[in-house]
């Protein structure tokens, strides 16, 4: 079956950084976009970033550009999400999701209702 496992996250200082990984396994993940979200006890999960399968081209929310770098390693089934620059909004718990309608495709989605798996989610904790 399809499992996202998420880690990296943890408490760090304003300013510092953060490098969260999503292993993939259960499916071709080579094929398929990936995004990472994220939410808190007051807001709905919002959008981060997204990328393609190819690796191209990502998409990011306008609040993290410039801090935060979105990869994968297909030859890992990993999906990564390096953040720099961290500031206390961005506080949450952060989820990667797989788009397994996304087989090759150039598409990707900002919404949450274009991705059909989710992780657990790892807690991020950025203090001022």
């Amino acid at each position: 079956q399809v499992q996202l496992v998420e880690s990296g996250g943890g408490l760090v200082q304003a300013g510092g950084s953060l490098r969260l990984s999503c292993a993939a396994s259960g499916f071709a993940f080579s094929r398929y976009a990936m995004g990472w979200f994220r939410q808190t006890p007051r807001q709905e999960r919002e959008f981060v970033a997204a990328i393609r399968w190819s690796g191209t081209s990502p998409l990011y929310v306008d609040s993290v550009k410039g801090r935060f770098t979105i990869s994968r390693d297909n030859a890992k089934n990993t999906v990564y999400q390096q953040m720099t620059n961290l500031k206390p909004e961005d506080t949450a718990v952060y989820y990667c999701a797989a788009d397994l309608t996304s087989s090759y495709s150039g598409t990707i989605y900002d919404s949450p209702s274009k991705y059909d798996s989710w992780g657990q989610g790892t807690k991020v904790t950025v203090s001022s």
